[in-house]
């Protein structure tokens, strides 16, 4: 594609647009920021529609179809990024989106209710990708799966396990009523180390501030805890996630 160097250019305002989470509704776009992140996307099935590319790093992008590189400078990068410093690269690609009949003989599923921050998500998608589980379900009031920090901070496992969104407590019991049903609570009396998961179980994290909701705690038919020193209140959601998917997963 032609070079564009002009913060003032029609494509380079439609792209700064998708900062904002209503642009990228409208248009089912998001932004991919980094080496990384394209890496990832282009290797995973993602439709990538451009990229704008520093002009002094193009050499670096043979892997991308020549045809979608816009070569460009540090002011437009800085322009269409949400980091601090301008990336070498800004893409925009299609989100992907899946439903539960999408979805076949997934039986390691993660659910994560109302989480809000971004860095969280990101880092628990990453974290459940390498770990082994098969399906997300992202149930209630969480943060914009396209939000670019969730994109960045997942560093390119956003689109290697399914994610699906749910608002309906009776399709979860539809869904998943083969399931063994686990809710975390930090008042629960079985601890982690005895714990042991069932070969089809759908495990689930609340918030931060609030935890589970009672409506998965009825849900659920086991609850599960990690054991902490008495002086510690609680741990960050990624790090306990990490902890009670290692345990369930792998250990």
């Amino acid at each position: 594609m032609e070079k564009i160097t002009s913060v003032s250019n029609n494509l380079v305002k439609d792209t700064a647009k998708l900062i904002q989470k209503k642009y990228r509704d409208i248009t089912s776009k998001f932004l991919l920021e980094g080496f990384k992140s394209l890496y990832e996307a282009s290797h995973s099935g993602i439709e990538i529609e451009y990229v704008f590319v520093n002009e002094k790093k193009i050499s670096e992008y043979s892997f991308l179809k020549k045809d979608i590189i816009i070569p460009t400078n540090d002011v437009v990068l800085k322009k269409i990024s949400t980091t601090d410093t301008a990336p070498d690269c800004v893409g925009v690609a299609l989100q992907k989106r899946f439903k539960f009949s999408d979805i076949k003989n997934d039986s390691k599923v993660l659910l994560l209710e109302n989480i809000k921050d971004a860095g969280n998500l990101g880092t628990i998608l990453r974290t459940a990708s390498a770990l082994g589980v098969e399906l997300i379900v992202l149930y209630g009031d969480c943060v914009d799966l396209y939000n670019p920090k969730v994109v960045r901070s997942s560093v390119g496992s956003l689109w290697k396990t399914p994610i699906v969104y749910c608002n309906n407590i009776s399709e979860l019991k539809q869904e998943f009523a083969n399931y063994q049903k686990i809710a975390t609570l930090p008042r629960s009396l079985n601890y982690l180390k005895n714990f042991s998961a069932n070969p089809k179980f759908i495990v689930m994290f609340g918030s931060e501030a609030d935890g589970l909701s009672q409506e998965l705690i009825q849900f659920a038919d086991t609850d599960v805890k990690i054991e902490m020193k008495d002086n510690v209140e609680s741990l960050n959601l990624a790090v306990s996630c990490g902890i009670v998917l290692y345990k369930l997963l792998i250990n």
